[in-house]
């Protein structure tokens, strides 16, 4: 009975104790299992026409979503994720916001989410500040010495903390690192030396996030490797870099973008 009640506060029902100790349920009217096919219909047209927001769903809403979502955050329970984000779902507050909140769901529930993001708007924010010139070459990313410390500290800086705060604040644990952190993400640096510092992934060291996930953290790692060898940071482009994790031993599933 306290799961249940927990339960219906989650998905945004008020509940109140009655005499005969069961719960009185103050929520939207149920309806028949045959009518529910056209109301949900219709409520999705109302919610498209809608700015995406909590406001936008009703408790009746949530306890669909959550009911039909139970099925498979039961399968994917104790299992590792690996979640790449970036583009332009970094520069959208509402859209950042939902990210971070889904996220921190997927650990409340058992799923065990490990994050790997880029930053190329912030990047390129902060480039402009300083009068670089961002210049990119077959989508890549040209990175002279300049250009790798502002990607370095702007990456493993600004947006890693960033991120890490938003997910505490949400009621998540999470540790921010980059891939030079207990050499996660180790690289050698491209061939084609007119694009700078840029990175092919050579191996990934799975151990330190690996101690992270079994302690229920949450990893949130930025794409930025090293040189085994030199030591030199190089960016990696993070869709890979998240791939490359996810390929680890011990690490289950796909990669979510």
């Amino acid at each position: 009975m306290q799961l249940q009640s927990s339960f219906l506060h989650a998905a945004g029902c008020r509940v109140s104790n009655i005499s005969d100790s069961r719960l009185a349920v103050h929520r939207p009217r149920v309806y028949p299992r045959r009518h529910l096919r056209g109301i949900r219909a219709s409520r999705e047209t109302e919610l498209l026409k809608e700015p995406l927001s909590d406001k936008s769903f009703s408790p009746f809403d949530r306890v669909s979503v959550l009911s039909e979502a139970l099925p498979y955050l039961q399968q994917f329970r104790n299992k590792t994720i690996v979640i790449k984000y970036g583009g332009a779902a970094m520069k959208d507050p509402m859209l950042k916001a939902g990210v971070i909140k889904d996220l921190v769901l997927l650990a409340c529930v058992g799923v065990r989410p490990v994050l790997v993001h880029g930053g190329g708007p912030e990047i390129n924010t902060w480039l402009d500040k300083l009068g670089i010139k961002a210049e990119f070459k077959n989508g890549l990313r040209v990175t002279d010495a300049a250009t790798m410390d502002v990607v370095e500290m702007v990456l493993g800086g600004r947006v890693n903390k960033g991120l890490v705060t938003l997910i505490q604040q949400a009621g998540g644990q999470a540790v921010g690192l980059c891939g030079k952190d207990s050499n996660i993400i180790r690289a050698r640096q491209m061939v084609e030396k007119d694009i700078g510092f840029v990175g092919d992934i050579t191996s990934v060291n799975k151990d330190l996030i690996v101690a992270l996930v079994n302690e229920e953290y949450i990893p949130v790692v930025a794409s930025v490797a090293a040189d085994p060898v030199t030591g030199q940071a190089l960016n990696v482009n993070a869709d890979i870099a998240a791939g490359e994790v996810m390929k680890a031993p011990a690490m289950l599933l796909d990669v979510a973008t």
